[in-house]
C-alpha cells in the first residue's frame, strides 16, 4: 500500500523542538515533506509575502523524507510546499506543534493554524496542533497518543470539504490527560493595552501587552476542556458567512 504523503509546517521556525516532534510522529505515519519558515512567525495569521521574493533553502533529504526552510510565512510555506516542493497536493497537511495555545479567539492571530486554513481552502485535510506551553525547552513528551491518533483518524476517515482541525493539548504537569474531547471555540477575548516607552533618542515607541480574558467556560467548549485537562479537538471552517443573518438582512436590499 503506498503511504500518505504529509506536508508539515509551522510558525515557530524550522528549529522549534515543536516541529521535530511532529515531524517525529508523522515519519512513522507516511512519506514526509517539511517547508517550515526560517524564523519565528507567530501571530502573522494568514499573512502571505508579496514585498519581496521567496526563497526555499534545503535542509534534508532522504527516503520518504525532505525538509526545506523558507524566508516567508507559513502560510506561504504551504503554497510552496504544495507547488514547488511536491508539485502536487499532499493527503494531508499538518502544522505545528505550537509552543503555546491556540484555543478559543487565538485561531484568529494564529500562523500555524492560518497554515492549516489555506491547506483546507485547497481541499486537503490538515490539522493545526498547539501545546499549552510558551517555552522553547517544553516538554513534549506525553503528545505522541493523543497526536498519533487523530492524525490517524483524519487519513482513515477524512473530513468534510472545507473542514479542518484545531487540536489544543495540556502541557505536560502531574495530572494525567483524560483523553480527546470534541468541543467548540470559547468566547475569548485578549484584553490589550500598550506599553508607553521612550527610546535612547527620546521617542516614544509602544510595546504590546495583555491579558486574555475568557468569558465562556461552558463545559462544551475548549477552554473549559483544557483547563479540565483534556486533549481539545475544534472543527474549523474558513466560511466567514453570517448564514443566519441572511434572511434578516435582506430587507436592505
Amino acid at each position: 500500500m503506498q503511504k500518505p504523503l504529509i506536508l508539515i509546517t509551522n510558525d515557530d521556525g524550522w528549529d522549534a523542538p515543536g516541529l521535530r516532534k511532529l515531524i517525529n510522529i508523522a515519519r512513522k505515519l507516511g512519506d514526509v515533506a517539511v517547508v517550515a519558515p526560517d524564523k519565528p512567525q507567530s501571530g502573522m495569521s494568514h499573512a502571505i509575502t508579496m514585498s519581496h521574493p521567496l526563497r526555499l533553502k534545503k535542509i534534508a533529504e532522504e527516503e520518504g523524507y525532505r525538509e526545506y526552510s523558507c524566508n516567508g510565512t507559513p502560510v506561504d510555506s504551504i503554497k510552496l510546499g504544495e507547488q514547488i516542493v511536491l508539485g502536487r497536493n499532499p493527503d494531508l497537511v499538518l502544522s505545528g506543534i505550537n509552543h503555546g495555545s491556540n484555543a478559543s479567539v487565538n485561531i484568529i492571530y494564529s500562523g500555524t493554524m492560518a497554515a492549516v486554513i489555506e491547506a483546507t481552502i485547497d481541499g486537503i485535510p490538515a490539522i493545526g496542533i498547539s501545546l499549552l506551553d510558551y517555552s522553547h525547552a517544553a516538554d513534549f513528551s506525553h503528545v505522541d497518543e493523543y497526536v498519533t491518533q487523530i492524525i490517524e483518524n483524519v487519513l482513515q476517515e477524512k473530513l468534510p470539504k472545507g473542514v479542518c482541525l484545531n487540536v489544543n493539548i495540556p502541557a505536560k504537569s502531574e495530572h494525567e490527560i483524560k483523553g480527546i474531547k470534541i468541543c467548540r471555540q470559547a468566547k475569548g477575548r485578549w484584553a490589550e493595552k500598550f506599553d508607553i516607552r521612550t527610546d535612547p533618542y527620546k521617542k516614544e515607541y509602544y510595546w504590546l501587552t495583555g491579558e486574555f480574558e475568557d468569558g465562556d467556560t461552558s463545559p462544551d467548549t475548549d477552554s473549559w476542556a483544557l483547563a479540565n485537562n483534556y486533549v481539545t479537538v475544534v472543527p474549523v471552517h474558513y466560511d466567514l458567512t453570517a448564514h443566519r443573518m441572511i434572511e434578516e438582512l435582506k430587507g436592505w436590499e
